[in-house]
């Protein structure tokens, strides 16, 4: 079994409130979910309007597909038309036996 993890940096340049970023967030961690069948939350800078770091994880019985799951993921974030600007993203699989 592999878990895979993957931390997303973004960035919300129109955001004037934590109230609009949590409407961002919301929307992209639903569509997220639905999609993807991925768990997803805000992991830090939970006070800041215009920074915001999700956690993705899933699990899976081969690393590549664990990988190119989370790999999509990203691609969706950063090319879909949410109202964030992506900064930094790494991935990393976890072996458990």
């Amino acid at each position: 079994m592999n878990v895979g993890v993957c931390k997303v940096r973004l960035r919300l340049p129109e955001n004037l409130s934590l109230k609009g970023k949590r409407r961002v967030l919301k929307s992209i961690t639903s569509r997220v979910e639905n999609r993807f069948n991925v768990a997803i939350a805000e992991v830090e800078e939970h006070d800041l309007w215009q920074l915001a770091t999700l956690g993705i994880s899933c699990v899976s019985n081969s690393r590549q597909h664990a990988n190119g799951i989370l790999s999509k993921v990203v691609d969706f974030i950063s090319s879909s038309k949410f109202e964030v600007e992506l900064l930094d993203y790494e991935i990393e699989i976890l072996p458990v036996l």
